[in-house]
């Protein structure tokens, strides 16, 4: 963070007391030097907590020195705004339904030679989070890459001025968070928010395959430049290995270059041309981001991250968020990785929440696209995700089997007896499901199987 007192924080705060470290919400990770942000929620309230802070934000008087405002979040939101002025850096946001955090975690990775860059960690994408990350800023940083969620329309467009960005990308419009929205044209109206709020001169990334992702270039004055199968940087020639990681030739402005990625799953290609657009953007020379984008390690957990148990079974846990976008292109990834091996593909899905009145409909979509892909075994986690076997188990000529349990330890428990060394095992649902219990269960020490 920019230094300051608390007198520069506000007019009555300690002019002896000074923020050295970001601000913080979570009083178990203290930032030494932080700012505590004292929130009030349903079930607690963050003063009660402030004992010990170096400096809180809060509503009321607290043991440690306090800035006490009407509203700390809102007052959150002033101060990020103030330290993105003082200090400048080029402020990159996107937002989409799927792929956000993948694309985030390539973007900050192009960036990082080019300057200190700050970007969003772990769901940092809200009111509070966005703040926050911004919080995170010195004068010595040089781009900002800012995550931005919405739960309704105006969102997005009330983030964008506390973090102001010069760049923005929409990824996609999908049918996550259909359930708040209505519809996806709904959806669309919240995201290209992100794209009213660019200046002239900033550029406007937009998905040129997603129709209504495209139709936002009359939205901004901005420049715009698309990526996608046929956009303005597109790629050629995708190919998977053995663990499903692409290998394929990035281009733009009419060159070539060769990206062999670390991930897996063809889906990463989008997210790393959206990255690969949104850094030429920023002004990286397109040659030197195919190159970062093949160094580009995982970044964040419980996303698509493979792992190999000491027997042979291969392990892909994706348990941090789903929806039927991201559950279809993990399944292809799943199916991919399995037909190299000499056991079965093994889903092992729970829930997709947020999806609206037609949840259920989009469950056995699902389920019928693992049955129509090839997976051998669907292991279906609580009765919320139960629609995904109806679908499995409806598909015409699938000689798959499809099991339901109960929740995360009976699935754990069953596919601890019955899954092989030779078998490979994707583990996903959304975050409320805590699948990474499952994956994490299935790679203790000395677990071996028949």
């Amino acid at each position: 963070m920019v230094p300051m007192t608390l007198a520069e924080v506000a007019a009555d705060g300690d002019p002896a007391t000074e923020i050295t470290g970001a601000a913080y919400v979570d009083n178990r990770r203290p930032v030494p030097g932080g700012l505590f942000v004292a929130v009030v929620g349903e079930r607690v309230d963050g003063h009660d907590f402030a004992a010990g802070a170096h400096a809180v934000l809060g509503s009321r008087p607290t043991g440690a020195p306090t800035v006490v405002v009407d509203d700390p979040v809102a007052a959150l939101g002033r101060l990020s705004r103030h330290v993105v002025d003082e200090a400048g850096p080029l402020v990159i946001a996107l937002t989409g339904s799927q792929g956000k955090t993948g694309t985030k975690d390539y973007l900050a990775h192009l960036l990082d030679t080019d300057g200190t860059t700050v970007a969003t960690r772990g769901n940092h994408n809200n009111e509070i989070g966005v703040p926050l990350t911004v919080l995170e800023v010195t004068r010595d940083t040089r781009h900002l890459v800012v995550e931005m969620g919405a739960r309704g329309v105006g969102h997005i467009g009330h983030l964008c001025t506390l973090a102001p960005p010069r760049v923005a990308a929409v990824l996609n419009v999908g049918t996550a968070h259909l359930s708040e929205f209505g519809s996806r044209e709904q959806i669309a109206q919240a995201k290209g928010e992100i794209i009213e709020a660019l200046p002239a001169d900033g550029v406007a990334v937009l998905n040129a395959d997603d129709a209504l992702v495209a139709a936002m270039s009359s939205r901004t004055s901005a420049r715009v430049l698309t990526f996608g199968a046929d956009g303005d940087v597109c790629w050629r020639g995708v190919r998977l290995d053995e663990l499903g990681r692409p290998t394929f030739d990035l281009g733009y402005a009419g060159e070539w270059h060769r990206v062999t990625l670390t991930q897996s799953g063809a889906h990463q290609v989008g997210n790393a041309a959206a990255a690969a657009a949104l850094g030429i953007a920023a002004g990286l020379d397109p040659a030197a981001v195919a190159g970062r984008l093949s160094t580009a390690e995982p970044a964040s957990r419980w996303r698509m991250e493979v792992h190999h148990r000491g027997d042979g079974l291969v392990v892909v846990n994706d348990a941090y968020n789903a929806n039927p976008a991201s559950m279809t292109a993990a399944i292809d990834a799943l199916v991919q990785i399995g037909a190299h091996r000499a056991g079965r593909s093994v889903a092992v899905l729970g829930e997709m929440l947020e999806l609206g009145p037609d949840a259920a409909a989009a469950h056995r979509d699902v389920g019928r696209y693992a049955a129509e892909a090839g997976v051998d075994l669907l292991v279906v986690v609580g009765e919320g995700a139960s629609p995904l076997a109806e679908g499995a188990r409806d598909t015409r000529g699938w000689r798959g089997e499809a099991v339901g349990t109960a929740g995360r330890d009976d699935a754990l428990r069953w596919v601890r007896e019955n899954v092989a060394a030779d078998d490979v095992v994707l583990v996903k649902a959304s975050r409320g499901a805590a699948l990474e219990v499952v994956a994490d269960g299935l790679l203790e020490k000395g677990e071996r199987n028949r």
